[in-house]
């Protein structure tokens, strides 16, 4: 007989820390536990701790932990990172200032670019140089490496980042002086651009290796502290971190490279969606996690998650951005979640974030000295909220407080709280609309084609609103929808996504060049995962290729067929991406195409949850009727809606809109013309009447 498992999921947010526990008996038999704290900034792992301790969780009895955080980005946006110092090609050492020429505010004649990590007087050089080929033109001289480290120490440097100029073609270079650092200085931090990535682009590379140094130390101490903490409560294992490619890995390989995190929260979520998509039957998704701070969104097409490495930060209208070469999942974020701020600009037009009320204060609700109205605020004055559950009953709403600051907003607006408070859920809204339309509209896909999964603690409050206005008919919220970017993180598999630039025409005997790059690059994909005890047999393989019109500047990647490469399937590849490139652009070329490089996707499960549907019950919901009150829905006026206790809802219940679900870490707000049931693994479908 098979023994009880535990497995656990942890995600760090910018306001609540997430736990999600599964506990299998020795029949198979699966129980879930949820639970959120309060996140502890800057020591995160505190709040970790903190919410395995309000779960009911010891460490000590625990199979499997995953983790996702938040610290990576965090460091990078609030500048906490260490100093760095960049070792780079004779004559490039202002690469980082040069940049792109992507202006945003192009009529600004007083724009600045985005500092650089690292100020010109901490660039320093060194004579070498490689083709695009990856050979040798000039050979590498270290003579003056000594004297960079010892200035990089008088000016306190605590990290190094090193790239060269091609080094993703022959990364030999790089390595010589990775060797040579570890041998002079072995106590600092150190990373090279070809650890990170082997694709082209020479600013995007040094500023991602720039950026991982600035991390590293930061990162490398707090999965140190994590796992010293997990194992002084008992635990026995060692943690697998979230990716942002939406697979997880080692502790051990993600302190080397902890850029590869930046992303790891809204990837665990995005995974989730897919995973739970392919299970009940929806493959296509368009997947919303609204969480204390932001809104995120992402498409899901047949299953599949879109992994990118053209991802910024700090990247809107007015400022360049900075670039991250890792692969991280296709995403659209902004400021508007549930502690974003309300706020009147000079020209009394309303405006709903970016800025956020954070976890302290929080919005004015939380009572902890919070003065600006929050979408959360405007969600309480209208009553989805319930003020007598708010959080779950752990928090005692501060109404007083909530209505003084909606009465502000309609003060300076002219208007009443009540037109205000709508003014402000529909307002972030329709934020949130545009966002979506960013991943389906704009890059050739009807939204109505798809499935709105809404998670995250704000996801069910606007879910059927945002459905609605882009015309998609079916909304579904998945069980522990507030936690759901834990619950994700049980359904990823250990996980490396391998990018490597190599240009290939698609001509006869191109085939050849391509296939002795996969196939070399899966040889290394199953030495790293073997030397980290995972048997090569489990390792799975996905091939990517990256193509483009000749002479073009960008790529489109598209998934290619089962099987080897070979000239006669040359052709096929070519059909499919001939059409992704036509659905995304609306157009194709009678051009020559080639292939830019390879994308390898190398998974293995480590651990991975098996959900077991439970059988359908009475479809009568009454048991689970927990009153009735006046509901304000914004944009269809005020109802007197049923209000449903959301633990008690069983598989197979029914019931209409307009209705309110009340969970511990979420509220669904199902809108009039609208009818939901539960399903089998207990999500909640709604579906849209005039959609």
């Amino acid at each position: 007989m098979a023994s009880s498992t535990i497995r656990v999921a942890t995600d760090v947010g910018g306001t609540f820390t997430d736990l999600v526990c599964f506990e299998t008996d020795e029949n198979g038999v699966a129980s879930v536990r949820t639970a959120k704290s309060d996140t502890t900034p800057p020591d995160f792992e505190k709040g970790v701790l903190n919410v395995l301790e309000k779960g009911g969780v010891d460490p000590g009895s625990v199979d499997f932990l995953a983790h996702g955080t938040t610290v990576v980005i965090n460091a990078l946006t609030e500048r906490k990172g260490v100093k760095v110092g960049l070792i780079t090609t004779e004559g490039f050492r202002d690469i980082l200032e040069i940049a792109r020429g992507n202006r945003p505010d192009f009529f600004n004649l007083h724009y600045k670019k985005p500092e650089p990590f690292v100020p010109r007087y901490l660039r320093r050089e060194l004579p070498g140089r490689m083709s695009y080929r990856g050979e040798e033109l000039l050979p590498l001289d270290t003579a003056g490496l000594p004297a960079i480290l010892d200035g990089f120490k008088a000016e306190g440097v605590e990290a190094v980042a090193i790239c060269f100029l091609h080094s993703y073609a022959n990364p030999s270079h790089e390595q010589a002086v990775l060797e040579e650092v570890g041998q002079l200085w072995p106590d600092v931090s150190v990373v090279s651009s070809h650890q990170i990535t082997r694709e082209w682009r020479e600013y995007e590379r040094t500023n991602t290796a720039v950026l991982s140094a600035y991390v590293q130390p930061i990162a490398e101490r707090y999965l140190s502290r994590l796992n010293d903490g997990l194992s002084s409560k008992g635990f026995s294992g060692s943690p697998y971190i979230m990716q942002s490619n939406c697979g997880v890995d080692s502790l051990e390989s993600v302190s080397r490279i902890p850029i590869t995190m930046v992303e790891s929260g809204p990837a665990s979520g995005f995974w989730g969606a897919a995973e739970l998509g392919k299970l009940i039957g929806e493959p296509n998704v368009l997947a919303l996690d609204i969480g204390g701070t932001t809104a995120k969104c992402s498409l899901i097409e047949n299953g599949q998650i879109k992994i990118m490495t053209d991802y910024w930060i700090e990247k809107d209208r007015t400022s360049a951005g900075y670039p991250i070469m890792v692969p991280v999942v296709d995403l659209v974020e902004i400021g508007n979640g549930g502690g974003s701020i309300a706020w009147v600009d000079d020209f009394q037009k309303l405006h709903v974030g970016p800025q956020s009320a954070g976890a302290l204060p929080g919005p004015a609700a939380y009572g902890k000295g919070g003065t600006e109205a929050t979408t959360t605020d405007a969600n309480l004055y209208l009553g989805r909220i319930n003020k007598d559950y708010f959080c779950g009953g752990e928090i005692d709403a501060d109404m007083d407080a909530a209505n003084a600051a909606i009465g502000k907003i309609a003060e300076k607006l002219g208007v009443t709280p009540q037109e205000a408070a709508r003014g402000i859920v529909r307002i972030a809204n329709n934020n949130m609309v545009n966002a979506l339309k960013l991943v389906s509209l704009n890059r050739g896909f009807d939204p109505r084609d798809f499935t709105l999964v809404a998670f995250g603690g704000g996801g069910a409050m606007h879910a059927v609103a945002l459905a609605a206005e882009l015309g998609v008919k079916k909304v579904v919220v998945p069980a522990g929808a507030s936690v759901f970017s834990a619950w994700g993180m049980m359904m990823s598999d250990l996980r490396r996504d391998y990018f490597v630039t190599r240009l290939v025409d698609l001509q006869e005997g191109g085939a050849k060049a391509i296939e002795a790059l996969f196939a070399e690059t899966e040889a290394q994909a199953r030495g790293q995962f073997e030397a980290e005890g995972i048997d090569p047999s489990r390792v799975t393989f996905h091939r990517f290729g990256k193509f483009r019109y000749q002479n073009q500047e960008h790529t489109t990647e598209v998934l290619l067929p089962d099987g080897a490469v070979s000239d006669e399937r040359l052709a096929e590849i070519e059909a499919l991406f001939h059409e992704t490139y036509e659905r995304e652009y609306t157009y194709r070329l009678d051009a020559p195409v080639e292939m830019v490089g390879i994308h390898l996707v190398a998974a293995a499960e480590v651990g991975k949850l098996t959900m077991t549907p439970q059988p359908l019950g009475d479809k009568d919901a009454g048991a689970a009727l927990k009153g009735r009150r006046a509901v304000d829905f914004a944009l269809e006026g005020t109802h007197e809606s049923d209000i449903y206790d959301g633990p008690a809802l069983k598989p197979g219940m029914e019931f209409a809109g307009p209705a309110i679900v009340e969970d511990p870490g979420t509220t669904v707000v199902i809108n009039p013309d609208t009818t939901a049931r539960v399903d089998a693994y207990g999500n909640i479908y709604i579906e849209l009447q005039g959609a």
